[in-house]
């Protein structure tokens, strides 16, 4: 994997994603690197916290299904191995996003505080796996996107209705896991809700809400797996 591919995009059905505990020989090298990076780091955002996460090896698409295998590390690791240009090109970065589309067809995505570690950049609701989100052996990304879209927007598995499938998207060192989670409200009024949701947030992970109703309304504040999406979801309509 290198991080000047192309995005790809897989669509399946099934996620079979282990976990097992294992070294990471690039953590373990560069410890007094890393730990040096991140107090930096956290000058600059003292919000920062380093706690467990999940990364992945061995990413593989066979038929309607995505395996991979997760070990634990911490987020000081993640973030110099992200900030260094990913120099462990045999680990990926796994996780999963929820597609907000509105009942006008507008997809709602949300912009990064400034005291978050990703300030600025605009995407569904998605997190880096962690240790909550490990069930019987296994990382559980429909759970984790369930988490993250209730925790960044108020929205819960009742609002709105999801797709059957995932569509995977390979972009660098990222697989985006992404979810199309359908909301029978029009993009303004889901914008509005949500803004109203993140107003009685004492420190929200969002500072805006954005609309994105066609290809040109995407920005470069969006990464690339984002774009990928969107553009392949406004070629099918």
């Amino acid at each position: 994997m290198t991080a000047q591919a192309l995005p790809v995009i897989h669509r399946v059905t099934t996620l079979d994603l282990g976990f097992q505990p294992r070294p990471w020989p690039f953590a373990e090298a560069r410890r007094a690197d890393i730990d040096a990076h991140f107090s930096l780091k956290q000058r600059e955002k003292p919000e920062l916290w380093n706690g467990r996460i999940l990364l992945a090896r061995n990413p593989a698409f066979t038929g309607d299904r995505f395996s991979a295998d997760y070990f634990e590390s911490d987020f000081a690791s993640f973030l110099a191995w992200r900030d260094w240009g990913f120099p462990d090109r045999d680990v990926f970065n796994g996780f999963g996003m929820g597609a907000l589309r509105a009942s006008d067809g507008a997809f709602v995505l949300g912009e990064m505080g400034r005291h978050t570690a990703n300030a600025g950049r605009i995407y569904f609701p998605a997190g880096t796996p962690d240790l909550d989100d490990l069930s019987k052996g296994a990382v559980d990304i429909l759970g984790s996107v369930t988490r993250e879209v209730e925790e960044e927007t108020g929205l819960t598995s009742a609002d709105y209705r999801a797709d059957a499938h995932w569509d995977c998207v390979v972009s660098g060192a990222a697989i985006a896991m992404i979810r199309l989670l359908n909301v029978d409200v029009t993009g303004e009024a889901l914008r509005a809700r949500i803004e109203a949701n993140l107003a009685g947030q004492h420190q929200p992970e969002l500072s805006a809400i954005h609309l994105v109703r066609a290809a040109s309304d995407l920005t470069s504040a969006m990464p690339r797996y984002v774009a990928a999406f969107i553009e392949k979801q406004f070629s099918a309509q």
